[in-house]
């Protein structure tokens, strides 16, 4: 198998010294890789130094300069738009990766429908970013950053850049997953690749954002529809192993965005853990119920959900089994009939 190649994307304003510590340690921990710099109108002293910088690299690096600060997210794009390699990593300078995080990213994304992967991050900044499963490396998950970042080269040639029109955040790259998804390709998460947040600088006035946060999310629920919460309970004499069919359908909502609670009995949720369930994707929580006084521990459970999560909706998760404390549960065929509604290859 040929080792794969891969572009580093790193898009720049100002900064100078935490660049060039996040270029310096690119090239210590990624030398096979080629670094493609994008200046988003920097400073004068930044572009000097990025200059200085590109000059070593040789045919390892790409400079490309932009007269004036485009966005972040534009600036992402020019950069993608010159990636021909098998992945294209997303990396905003002020993060710093150790060893080893690339070929974790790359051992993750070459999966065969993994389209875009994530490291996980750490230090005091860190994005708060669901965590993948004990005892296992790698999830699936709908919660991505732009801090650092991996696609697969294919999907970005087959799908294009991420939305201009829409923030440098959530609800861009939300956008960016379901597309992702109505082509075949899965996001996830993978703990095999670690890369340190620092401090992340903030452009632009709260007002500004905060409007434009309100219009990308306005869009992509008009894209997309909005994502559920549900709270699924499927009784205490269901055999997990009769719920294959159930988990595929919450998995492919779970890819949708929507996020399931599954309370489960004790002997339910060991037989989850066996098979793997418990390490589907990090949109799917499972609850364990107490052994000892069941039903209590279920209406107190679900109250703590509803508490958390206000328009949290109970699912009866097989037929003829109520869900104690929720009169207002729907069936299990609701949810499955809304999640597959929605087809592939809409992009």
């Amino acid at each position: 198998m040929k080792t794969p190649t891969v572009d580093i994307i790193v898009p720049v304003w100002n900064s100078p010294f935490e660049t060039r510590a996040c270029l310096a340690a690119i090239l210590e921990y990624s030398p096979a890789a080629r670094l493609i710099i994008v200046d988003n109108g920097s400073s004068r002293e930044t572009e000097l130094m990025l200059e200085e910088f590109s000059e070593t690299l040789g045919e390892r690096g790409l400079f490309i300069k932009s007269e004036r600060n485009v966005g972040m997210v534009p600036a992402i794009n020019i950069g993608l738009a010159r990636s021909d390699s098998d992945f294209a990593v997303i990396l905003r300078p002020h993060m710093q990766v150790t060893r080893d995080w690339l070929s974790g990213l790359l051992d993750a994304a070459q999966a065969p429908q993994a389209g875009i992967v994530s490291p996980v991050f750490s230090g005091s900044d860190a994005p708060r970013l669901p965590a993948i499963a004990a005892g296992s490396t790698q999830m699936e998950t709908f919660d991505i950053s732009f801090a650092a970042l991996a696609l697969k080269g294919e999907l970005h040639m087959l799908i294009g850049g991420f939305d201009e029109g829409m923030d440098g955040g959530e609800w861009c790259l939300k956008d960016y997953v379901r597309r992702a998804w109505s082509r075949g390709y899965h996001t996830c998460a993978t703990s095999r690749s670690r890369v340190v947040f620092g401090k992340e600088p903030v452009f632009g006035s709260d007002l500004r954002r905060q409007q434009q946060l309100h219009s990308s999310r306005t869009s992509y629920l008009e894209r997309w529809g909005i994502g559920r919460h549900y709270s699924i309970y499927f009784g205490n004499k269901t055999d997990a192993c009769s719920l294959a069919d159930s988990i595929e359908t919450i998995l492919e909502g779970a890819r949708q965005g929507h996020r399931f609670t599954l309370l489960l009995h004790r002997r339910q949720a060991s037989d989850f853990r066996r098979m793997g369930w418990n390490a589907l994707h990090t949109g799917i929580t499972l609850k364990c119920l107490s052994l000892l006084m069941p039903q209590r521990d279920l209406l107190r459970q679900f109250s703590a959900l509803q508490t958390a999560v206000s328009d949290v909706i109970p699912v009866q998760g097989v037929d003829n089994i109520t869900f104690p404390g929720a009169d207002t549960a729907i069936p299990f065929h609701e949810i499955a009939a809304a999640i597959g509604s929605i087809k592939r290859g809409t992009s």
